[in-house]
């Protein structure tokens, strides 16, 4: 039994808003998407996560490819992703596959994020490395963001814990891609029954690393509206982030995939969200996304045109 299996007797708070309106995009480029996606049997956490924006994304030719099967070691009570501790074999083809993807739909931008991946020796760190290998094989000019989880776990002792994820991110960032994304998803009450497996500090040290490992990358982090988070904390969450050098934010509300997830608290309106996207650019950061629909790939390859650092 799943499990977030205990949120289904928990009955949604009030009806969904107005304001949150999914944008349709071309049926013609979702269609060709989806169609090259299963022909080439992968995954996409536009389609896995049921993304609000991806009939838009699809149509600007922009997609977000799920690499280490469709399976995730980890629960996180919001995610639409498929749990389970014993996850599928790894695909050895499935580099290939993707750069073939990218080929065949003239992506200019790509997002390669993965489902956890605990069991493995370097927790997913080379299905990055070899995907975006393969991807500049085909074509050197594709763009790259890299979304990870957080590569921690295998060790009892803290401090062993700490160098195996600082190699492991060394060996992702040493790919250079144009951005790295890791998402903290709530502020840090919430992290216990939000982000099971994961740790606020811990991705926090995380996006600290990246920027000292490689300076020249920008970091990116999201947050999650919607889960009972307070205004004061998330300014507060915002004020580690930048502590930690992030420079690029995502705020977005948090859409109940089903009644087996975690429950809407509330939705924030758009006005809120505008308003934290101010005091978010007030302190520092270089890049904002703030609404209802954003989610952590939204307008990607639009941030990276007008990159400032």
């Amino acid at each position: 039994m799943p499990a977030t299996s205990r949120y289904n007797a928990i009955s949604p708070i009030e009806r969904m808003p107005d304001w949150i309106r999914r944008p349709l995009g071309a049926a013609s480029a979702t269609e060709r998407v989806q169609g090259v996606i299963r022909e080439q049997r992968l995954h996409t956490i536009c389609e896995e996560g049921r993304c609000p924006n991806r009939g838009e994304c699809y149509a600007a030719g922009t997609a977000t490819f799920l690499l280490g099967g469709p399976i995730c070691t980890r629960s996180c009570a919001f995610c639409q992703v498929d749990k389970g501790r014993a996850p599928v074999p790894l695909d050895g083809g499935e580099a290939e596959r993707v750069a073939e993807a990218v080929q065949a739909l003239n992506l200019r931008y790509v997002v390669l994020t993965a489902v956890a991946r605990d069991d493995l020796a370097d927790h997913g760190a080379s299905l990055f490395t070899a995907t975006i290998t393969a991807i500049r094989r085909r074509d050197g000019q594709v763009l790259i963001e890299v979304l990870t989880p957080d590569f921690w776990g295998g060790h009892a002792d803290p401090d062993q814990g700490r160098r195996a994820q600082r190699q492991r991110l060394a060996a992702v960032l040493a790919a250079a891609p144009v951005c790295f994304n890791h998402n903290l998803e709530t502020v840090e009450r919430l992290q216990g029954e939000v982000r099971r497996g994961a740790t606020y500090g811990r991705s926090l040290e995380l996006l600290t690393m990246a920027r000292e490992l490689a300076p020249g990358i920008p970091t990116k982090s999201g947050l999650m509206l919607g889960l009972g988070e307070t205004v004061a904390e998330v300014v507060a969450t915002l004020e580690h982030l930048r502590a930690a050098g992030c420079q690029r934010l995502t705020l977005g509300q948090y859409l109940r995939p089903s009644l087996a997830h975690i429950p809407v608290a509330r939705y924030w309106r758009p006005e809120e969200f505008e308003q934290l996207g101010a005091i978010a650019r007030e302190m520092g950061f270089a890049q904002v996304r703030s609404g209802p629909l954003v989610r952590s790939s939204y307008h990607a390859a639009v941030e990276e045109a007008q990159r400032p650092g």
